[in-house]
C-alpha cells in the first residue's frame, strides 16, 4: 500500500531550479534511499515531502491526505502526529536528558505525560540505552546521541521517518549499527523510512535506491 506519494514537485531558490518535476511513491514498510551528487536536490525533496519546506508546484500525499496546502497549526499538528525526522546532526536539546528529549514530541501532541514517558523509556531500552536515560546529550557518544534522535522520531508512531544523512556524522562502526537499527525497526514495527544518504552500503541495503541528478529522479 502506498503511504507517501508526490507528483510533479518543482522548487526554485531565486533563479536556481532545484527540483524539476519529481514524482515519487513509497509503500508502507519500505526502506527507500535517495542518492546522488551534492546539489542534486535530495535534501530539498526530503524537506518538502516531510513538510519542512513548500514546493512551488506539485502535490504531496501522506496516508491518502493531500498535505500540500496545510499551513500553520494544522500543518504542525499533522507533522507531529505522522512524521518523524532524523538528521545528520542530532538536534538534541542540551539542557534536557535523553529521556526528556524523546518525550518532547509526545508532550507537544498533548498525550498524557506519564504514558509518553513510559513509551519513551521502552523505546530507549529497546535501542540499548537503558543506562543512559538520564544522561544529557554531552554525556553521550555520537552513536548514542543518534539513537536518542531515532527514539524521538519514533515516539508518536509516525507513518514515515525521514532521515537526512543520518549516519553522516558517525564513524563506520556506529554507522553500521544505525543502519541495522533501521532494518530492525522495519521488521518489528513495519516502520517506513525515506533516507537521503551518501553511504553506499546503506543505499544498497535498502529495498529501493533512487538516484537524483539535476533536480530529477533518474
Amino acid at each position: 500500500m502506498v503511504i507517501l506519494s508526490a507528483k510533479n514537485i518543482h522548487k526554485k531558490y531565486g533563479t536556481v531550479e532545484v527540483l524539476r518535476g519529481v514524482d515519487i511513491e513509497v509503500e508502507t514498510g519500505e526502506i527507500v534511499s535517495i542518492v546522488g551528487p551534492s546539489g542534486s536536490g535530495k535534501s530539498t525533496l526530503l524537506h518538502i515531502l516531510g513538510t519542512l519546506d513548500k514546493a512551488d508546484a506539485g502535490q504531496v500525499f501522506l496516508k491518502n491526505a493531500n498535505i500540500t496546502f496545510l499551513n500553520g497549526d494544522k500543518l504542525a499538528n499533522f507533522r507531529n502526529r505522522n512524521i518523524g525526522f532524523v538528521f545528520q546532526f542530532h538536534h538534541l536539546l542540551p539542557e534536557f536528558s535523553a529521556l526528556e528529549n524523546v518525550c518532547i514530541p509526545g508532550w507537544i501532541s498533548t498525550q498524557k505525560k506519564s504514558a509518553v514517558k513510559e513509551k519513551a523509556e521502552e523505546i530507549l531500552i529497546m535501542l540499548g540505552l537503558k543506562e543512559r536515560l538520564e544522561n544529557k546529550p554531552n554525556e553521550l557518544s555520537g552513536g548514542e546521541q543518534q539513537r536518542v534522535a531515532v527514539a524521538r522520531a519514533l515516539i508518536n508512531s509516525p507513518e514515515v521517518v525521514f532521515a537526512d544523512e543520518p549516519s553522516g556524522n558517525l564513524d563506520s562502526a556506529n554507522a553500521k549499527d544505525l543502519h541495522q537499527l533501521f532494518f530492525d525497526l522495519r521488521k518489528q514495527f513495519k516502520q517506513t523510512f525515506l533516507i537521503v544518504t551518501h553511504n553506499e552500503e546503506l543505499a544498497q541495503q535498502s529495498d529501493r535506491m533512487l538516484t537524483m541528478k539535476d533536480g530529477k529522479i533518474i
